[in-house]
C-alpha cells in the first residue's frame, strides 16, 4: 500500500470529523460537575485509569461532605479514600485532590487557573485534564485531550504512530484545524465506547470503516 500524503491524510481526517459531527452533534462531557471549573478538575483528575460512571458514583458523596474548595483543602485523607474507595489508584487520587484544593487556594486565590501551564502545576494534573478543563470549564481550546480512546483511535485510523499521549496530541493538531479540536475528545470517547471497542470493535456497523484502514483487521 503506498504511504498517504498529509495532504489525503488531512482530508480523511476531515471526512471522519463530518461523520463524527452527524452521529454525536451535542456530545458532551460524560462528568458531573454542576457547571463548576473547580469540580470538573477533580472529576477529571478522578477518572484516570476509571470509567466516568465510575466517578459520577463517588463525586455527590465527595461535595456534599466537601462542599468548598477550602472544606476538601482541609479534608483528612482517610475520609477522602473512604469516599472514593471504589474507583482505581484511590489512594494517590484522594492524596492529589486534597492537594490540589489547598494549591487552589494558597496560589491561586480560590479560583481555578485558565491556562495549560497553571493548570499542570496542580497535583494529578496533566495536559490531558488541563485541555478538558480548559475547553470544557472555560471554552478555551489549547489543544485536544488524548485519553485512552482518543490514543486508541487515532491508532486504529493512522493518524499516529507516536506511543504517548503528547506525541499523539502533536500529530492529531497537524491534522485537524483550530475549530475541529474542541469536539473531538467527547465525539471519540463515545465513539469508542459503542463502536470502536478495545477488544471488540465492531468493525461491521462502524460508519467510518471505509475510512479507516484497521477496519475489519
Amino acid at each position: 500500500m503506498p504511504r498517504e500524503s498529509m495532504k489525503a491524510k488531512r482530508e480523511r481526517a476531515l471526512a471522519v470529523e463530518d461523520r463524527m459531527n452527524v452521529h454525536y452533534p451535542a456530545a458532551e462531557c460524560a462528568l458531573h460537575y454542576w457547571n463548576d471549573p473547580f469540580r470538573l478538575t477533580i472529576a477529571v483528575l478522578l477518572s484516570a485509569q476509571t470509567t466516568d460512571k465510575g466517578v459520577n458514583r463517588v463525586t455527590p458523596a465527595l461535595w456534599e461532605r466537601y462542599p468548598t474548595i477550602p472544606d476538601l483543602a482541609a479534608a483528612n485523607i482517610g475520609d477522602v479514600e473512604d469516599i472514593i474507595r471504589t474507583i482505581g489508584f484511590y489512594h494517590t487520587k484522594a492524596a492529589n485532590v486534597i492537594k490540589c484544593a489547598q494549591m487552589v487556594l494558597s496560589e491561586f486565590g480560590g479560583e481555578v487557573p485558565r491556562t495549560m501551564e497553571e493548570l499542570q502545576r496542580l497535583p494529578g494534573v496533566g495536559r490531558k485534564t488541563a485541555n478538558i478543563v480548559m475547553n470544557e470549564g472555560f471554552g478555551i481550546v489549547e489543544g485536544i485531550a488524548v485519553d485512552t480512546h482518543v490514543f486508541r483511535i487515532a491508532h486504529k485510523l493512522k493518524f499516529t504512530k507516536e506511543e504517548t499521549a503528547g506525541k499523539v496530541e502533536e500529530d492529531l493538531l497537524k491534522l485537524y484545524p483550530r475549530e475541529c479540536w474542541g469536539p473531538i475528545n467527547h465525539q471519540w470517547v463515545l465513539f469508542g465506547r459503542a463502536t470502536c471497542i478495545a477488544r471488540r470493535p465492531k468493525c461491521g456497523e462502524c460508519f467510518l470503516c471505509d475510512l479507516c484502514p484497521s477496519c475489519g483487521k
